[in-house]
């Protein structure tokens, strides 16, 4: 099988990223821009975005998770711990987070290390989910090999029995991670693929460097 995609070409034109007036905190920068995207852009879910780890085995493994919420501190999301990414960042916690928002013409990458949540937020946020979002949770041993579908449904019918008009706990294997940043890259696309990229690099004073590179 062969498929020559060297013909597959877009100009990008629709915005431009200059280092004279980005703000000195990146933070303040991903707010803008992800507004912008989740008010004028068609992105299916603005808050997806990959994270890669490095696994067990060696490899890197990139995946797709949303972004719940985000602060100058970081950036959440909620997983099962006990899943291959949680095992991976159990071994080595520095991660990178990216956002593709292809209708903008925007990426941003992030690096940085990740720690778990406070357990009482973990709680919070398993509250506020759909009951069969909190089933699931219970139901999945994530990444583990699983017989069929069947044995899936089976496990969940069972469960919305067995909790039936009850509250369902969160299982201590699946909570909240923050990713905190040492590292934020902004990509706009510009014509020519002369594309704007702007690095902010965290100090140790807790500042941020910022520079132009080279596309």
């Amino acid at each position: 099988m062969e498929k020559d995609l060297s013909n597959y070409r877009k100009s990008y034109e629709k915005s431009e990223l200059l280092l004279n007036e980005v703000p000195e905190n990146p933070l303040e920068l991903f707010q803008k821009w992800f507004y912008e995207i989740d008010m004028h852009f068609a992105e299916d879910e603005t808050n997806a975005m990959t994270i890669s780890t490095i696994g067990l085995d060696g490899y890197p493994k990139n995946r797709v998770v949303l972004l719940k919420k985000y602060t100058y501190e970081g950036f959440i999301f909620y997983t099962n711990y006990n899943s291959e990414k949680g095992k991976a960042i159990d071994a080595n916690p520095n991660v990178c987070l990216s956002f593709f928002w292809h209708g903008a013409e925007r990426q941003i990458i992030i690096k940085g290390k990740v720690e778990k949540i406070a357990k009482n937020l973990s709680d919070g946020y398993f509250e506020s989910r759909p009951r069969g979002s909190q089933l699931g949770a219970i139901v999945s041993n994530q990444s583990e090999v699983v017989m069929n579908r069947q044995q899936l449904e089976d496990k969940l019918l069972k469960l919305e029995i067995e909790y039936q008009g009850k509250e369902i706990p969160r299982p201590e294997y699946w909570g909240g991670y923050i990713v905190k940043p040492v590292e934020i890259e902004f990509w706009q696309g510009r014509p020519n693929r002369l594309h704007d990229r702007i690095l902010y690099k965290l100090q140790d004073d807790y500042s941020w460097q910022i520079n132009r590179l080279s596309p």
